[in-house]
């Protein structure tokens, strides 16, 4: 049986700071009644005391502002109805914090909305953004084109913008599946077409996400579970993971990287289900092996006739968020899905400004902050890796600095 999660899709929302993702947020929310009433009108009283009409934005604003005072609602993943499945919104107030998030929390998106302002056009954060969905991979796209009433739902003004977002796009290899005019403060084109707009004739936010798939089912692929930890409960070890693709069954063959120990699965734990005998892609569980002595945190259990590569050196893009540069010849700490280890910068092929796309220096000898940099890395110890596309999970990282997550990429090419 599939994990539950998977009836999710986890979207990012993303776009330079002011053009109306709170507003977004809280229309969806509204349109698709998935707030209870009562913090509706919270809301409406708040506007009313204001002399203002409804203003969707205070939904994400007054929730944020239960959350400082304690009250148990996550503004950094939180839920909406489509008219076939939920959706996960991974989001962060604040564009500093929302950038790591992005790398760090919004790895895990499978769908992306990057909003632009009809009025203002694309900004640097913008092209920052959306070189970041790049950077991570996201195929999904919806490109919202927004505040569209105050421009007077002008088809000219619709079509100029999107010319120069689809432009900026084209260069760092997204192709957004929609481009929708919207307007998140008075609902145009959010869950139901309105007649502002007669000109369009695509399809709204809400059936354009509907029509979206659940990317991270990998069920068909290789068998890739990273080990968080290991159990033990009574006279069993449990190693308890998520299966980040393939599937793992009872009585199945596995290896163990990077010892490339091999054993069989004897169990599929689950607590409360005795007879779970497989778990699939996008489920988190535990297992039982025949011999769990030579298994740690940070091992990667696989398929044995269709291993990822165990290797100490890399290529990767990396997009650098630290105040201070990373110089050639640092040693930092590096993370990828559960392995940690000390990496060295051996190389800076190139660096860019990940606003502009302009090639700033080749062969360089540092990578400032907001710049983006293609790297050859070395590891203090074997890492398994994989090709993103085929399993993300082993193919983006960050880096740490001072204790602090100070760059996110990914793996651009694999060396044994």
């Amino acid at each position: 049986m599939q994990d539950s999660t998977l009836q999710y899709l986890r979207l990012v929302i993303v776009g330079h700071v002011d053009h109306g993702k709170s507003t977004l947020i809280g229309r969806l929310f509204f349109d698709t009644d998935s707030l209870p009433e009562e913090k509706v009108q919270e809301v409406r009283d708040i506007c009313e005391a204001m002399g203002k009409d409804m203003e969707f934005a205070y939904v994400m604003d007054h929730l944020e502002e239960e959350r400082d005072q304690g009250i148990t609602i996550d503004t950094s993943q939180t839920f909406f109805k489509g008219n076939n499945r939920e959706y996960v919104i991974i989001d962060a107030p604040g564009h500093t914090a929302f950038t790591k998030n992005m790398i760090t929390g919004a790895s895990q998106a499978e769908a992306a909305i990057l909003i632009v302002d009809a009025s203002e056009g694309v900004q640097e954060q913008t092209r920052r953004h959306a070189y970041i969905l790049s950077l991570l991979g996201l195929s999904q796209v919806v490109v919202v084109i927004n505040k569209m009433d105050q421009e007077n739902y002008a088809r000219d003004r619709f079509e100029s913008v999107k010319k120069d977002t689809l432009e900026f796009l084209t260069k760092i290899g997204i192709e957004p599946t929609y481009v929708i005019p919207i307007s998140a403060k008075e609902g145009d084109q959010i869950a139901k077409p309105m007649e502002n707009m007669t000109w369009y004739d695509g399809p709204t936010v809400l059936s354009a996400l509907d029509s979206f798939k659940n990317t991270l089912d990998r069920s068909s692929g290789s068998l890739r579970m990273p080990v968080q930890d290991i159990y033990k409960v009574k006279s069993k070890r449990i190693i308890a993971g998520r299966v980040e693709c393939g599937t793992v069954r009872a009585d199945q063959e596995i290896m163990v990287l990077p010892s490339r120990d091999r054993s069989r699965v004897v169990s599929v734990e689950e607590f409360g289900n005795p007879e779970k005998v497989e778990a699939m892609s996008g489920e988190s569980t535990g297992i039982v092996i025949a011999d769990p002595h030579f298994i740690d945190r940070g091992n990667i259990i696989t398929d044995p006739s269709d291993p990822p590569l165990v290797t100490r050196k890399i290529k990767a893009n990396l997009f650098w968020m630290a105040p201070n540069p990373l110089k050639k010849g640092d040693r930092l700490p590096l993370k990828l899905s559960v392995q940690e280890v000390i990496c060295t910068v051996e190389k800076i092929v190139r660096r860019v400004d990940s606003s502009t796309l302009e090639m700033l220096e080749e062969d360089a000898s540092e990578i400032q902050n907001r710049e983006v940099g293609e790297l050859e890395l070395a590891f203090d110890k074997d890492m398994i890796v994989d090709d993103f596309n085929r399993t993300p999970e082993l193919g983006r990282f960050i880096i740490e600095k001072d204790l602090d997550t100070a760059g996110g990429g990914i793996i651009t090419q694999l060396e044994g």
